[in-house]
C-alpha cells in the first residue's frame, strides 16, 4: 500500500502536470525502497515484542518464534533498519538536504520505541504509528518537490503539496481508526500483558463509541472536500461517493453496534479497502486538474 501510494503520487499526480521534480526514476525507486525497509523493520520489531500477546490474540498468525527464530527476527530488523537509514542518508545528500536524513533515523527510532513502550500507553502508540503512515506520503513531497521550489513555480508546487497534505491527513485518521480497532480486537491479550491501551483503560464498549465518534471525522471531511473542490467533476464525485463515502458511511453505521471480534475484524478490512480506494483516487487528478 505504501509503495502503491508513493508511485501514484509520482506518476499520477506529479508527472502528468509537468511538476518540477528532483528525483529521477532511480532516485525515486531508492526513496520507495528506503520507506519500505523502515516500515518492514517496524513490523518485525513489533512482532518480536508482541509474541506473548499474539499467542493469545492470533495464535495461528504468529510468525516470529514459529516460522523464524527470535534472533533471526532481530537480525532482520537491524538489516532493514540499516538499509533504510543508509539509503535515506544517501538521498538526503543527493538533493543537498542532508538534514532530511533525520526523518529516516527518527522514524526508525519511533517504531522501535512504539514496539517496546509507546504502544502500552493509551492512544500515544496509535497516534505515533498513524503519523508515520502520513509521513510516508509527505516524504515524497519533501524529497521531490521542496528542493526545486523557485519564486516562479512556488504557487504550483504549493498547490500540489497541499493535495499531499490532504491525503496524509486522510491516511492518518483512517490508520488511527484501524489501530484502535486492532486494540479492541486484542483486548484479551493486551490485558494479560499489562498494556494500557484505550479499550483496556476505558473498556471495550466505550472505546467502540469513541471509535464511532472519530469515524465521523473522515466521513464529513471527504464530503466537504468533494462539495468544495470536486463538485464540477462528475467522474470524481461519482468515484468518491461510491468508493470512499459509501464505505465510510457503512463503517460508521456498523461500528456503533459492533460487538464480536469477527465484526471488528471485518470493519478493519473495510478500512483497508477505503484506504486502497483513497490511494487509487490519485488517478483521477489527471482529469480533475486538466479540466
Amino acid at each position: 500500500m505504501i509503495a502503491l501510494m508513493q508511485l501514484l503520487i509520482k506518476y499520477a499526480l506529479f508527472e502528468p502536470f509537468n511538476i518540477d521534480i528532483t528525483l529521477n526514476g532511480f532516485g525515486f525507486s531508492l526513496l520507495v525502497i528506503a520507506t519500505l525497509c523502515i516500515a518492514a523493520a517496524g513490523n518485525i520489531i513489533n512482532d518480536l515484542y508482541d509474541i506473548d500477546t499474539d499467542l493469545i490474540n492470533k495464535p495461528n498468525k504468529v510468525i516470529v518464534s514459529k516460522s523464524i527464530s527470535e534472533p533471526m527476527a532481530f537480525n532482520l530488523f537491524l538489516v532493514f533498519t540499516i538499509i533504510g537509514v543508509c539509503i535515506g542518508f544517501y538521498l538526503s545528500n543527493l538533493i543537498d538536504k542532508s538534514s532530511f536524513s533525520a526523518i529516516f533515523i527518527f522514524s526508525s527510532a519511533l517504531l522501535y520505541l512504539y514496539s517496546t513502550s509507546l504502544k502500552q500507553t493509551i492512544l500515544i502508540g496509535n497516534i505515533v504509528v498513524s503519523a508515520l503512515v502520513a509521513m510516508s506520503i509527505i516524504i515524497v513531497g519533501l524529497f521531490d518537490l521542496l528542493p526545486v521550489v523557485t519564486p516562479q513555480n512556488q504557487q504550483t508546487q504549493l498547490t500540489v503539496f497541499k493535495i499531499l497534505l490532504d491525503y496524509a491527513c486522510f491516511a492518518f485518521i483512517l490508520n488511527l481508526l484501524r489501530e484502535i480497532i486492532k486494540d479492541i480486537e486484542d483486548i484479551e491479550g493486551d490485558t494479560k500483558a499489562g498494556m494500557r491501551t484505550l479499550p483496556v483503560v476505558i473498556g471495550k464498549n466505550r472505546a467502540i463509541k469513541i471509535l464511532f465518534g472519530l469515524s465521523l471525522i473522515p466521513l464529513f471531511a471527504v464530503i466537504y472536500y468533494v462539495i468544495t473542490y470536486l463538485y464540477k467533476q462528475q467522474i470524481a464525485v461519482g468515484y468518491f461517493l461510491l468508493f470512499v463515502i459509501a464505505p465510510l458511511l457503512y463503517f460508521t453505521i456498523k461500528i456503533f453496534n459492533a460487538k464480536s471480534k469477527k465484526e471488528l475484524h471485518h470493519l478493519s478490512n473495510v478500512l483497508k479497502i477505503i484506504m486502497l480506494f483513497g490511494v487509487l483516487s490519485l488517478l483521477l487528478y489527471k482529469f480533475i486538474l486538466l479540466n
